[in-house]
This record gives C-alpha cells, sequence and structure tokens, in this order.
C-alpha cells in the first residue's frame, strides 16, 4: 500500500503550448510501471481551456467545481458541471475549459501508452471556444 499525502506533490502550471488562460494542475497520481493510470486535477480559470487533443485509451473527467465546457472534434459544446463524468473514447479528439465566466475544476484520468498519455494538437481558437465556428 502506498498513501500520497495532499500537499506533497507540487502544483505546476499548464504550459502555454497545450493550454490556453491560466491552468493548474495538481498531480494526485501517477502508477508504477506496468500499470498506466495517471491522475490529475486541472482547474481552469474562466476562459481557460486544452488545446484539442486525444488520448491513447481515452479519458474519463470528473467535473468537482464550477462550471465548464466540452467539445469532441464535429460535436456541440456542452456544458459541464460539479458532479458530471465525462468520457471521451481512445483518440477522440476534443478539449475541455472553463466558461468564460467561471472557473472549473475536474479530475482528469487516463492511461499511457508507451509513457505517452496524450497527443496534444492545435490550440482552440477563440471562435471555436465561443461556439462560433467548428
Amino acid at each position: 500500500m502506498e498513501i500520497r499525502r495532499s500537499g506533497t506533490q507540487p502544483s505546476v502550471r499548464g504550459q502555454e503550448e497545450y493550454f490556453t488562460g491560466q491552468v493548474r494542475l495538481d498531480p494526485l497520481f501517477e502508477a508504477p510501471s506496468p500499470a498506466r493510470v495517471r491522475i490529475t486535477s486541472v482547474t481552469f480559470e474562466p476562459g481557460a481551456r486544452t488545446a484539442w487533443h486525444t488520448h491513447p485509451f481515452g479519458q474519463v473527467l470528473i467535473v468537482t467545481s464550477g462550471c465548464g465546457w466540452a467539445q469532441s472534434e464535429g460535436g456541440p459544446k456542452v456544458e459541464l458541471r460539479p458532479g458530471d463524468v465525462v468520457w471521451f473514447s481512445p483518440n477522440e479528439k476534443h478539449w475541455h475549459g472553463a466558461t468564460s465566466t467561471t472557473a472549473m475544476t475536474h479530475i482528469a484520468i487516463h492511461e499511457a501508452r508507451d509513457g505517452i498519455a496524450v497527443e496534444w494538437l492545435e490550440q482552440v481558437s477563440d471562435d471555436q471556444y465561443a461556439g462560433t465556428s467548428p
């Protein structure tokens, strides 16, 4: 058994090449090999979001506070609220983040393939974020 005590892992700021706006990542757990699971608490300030991205084995989001949005390529932008659980299928192109006026925190759970848990793609444009373009 291993216990990771709250506050023992430093928070990191989301890198500008992968996020727009102010994003804080708090690592919760990364399983040792051969397990592949990674769990992170992610806080998006209003207007902040991920770039488009995929996960080789899919991703689960559990919204813990605030209000946010998520969108899969070709689909509508949907609102997320505390208690919502979102599943993105393996290699499903998507983004997620806060609304333009409200911060959002979610727990992200995904697995790594050969050490890679996410493939980052292009940034979400302001028009895509606002829902005025596909």
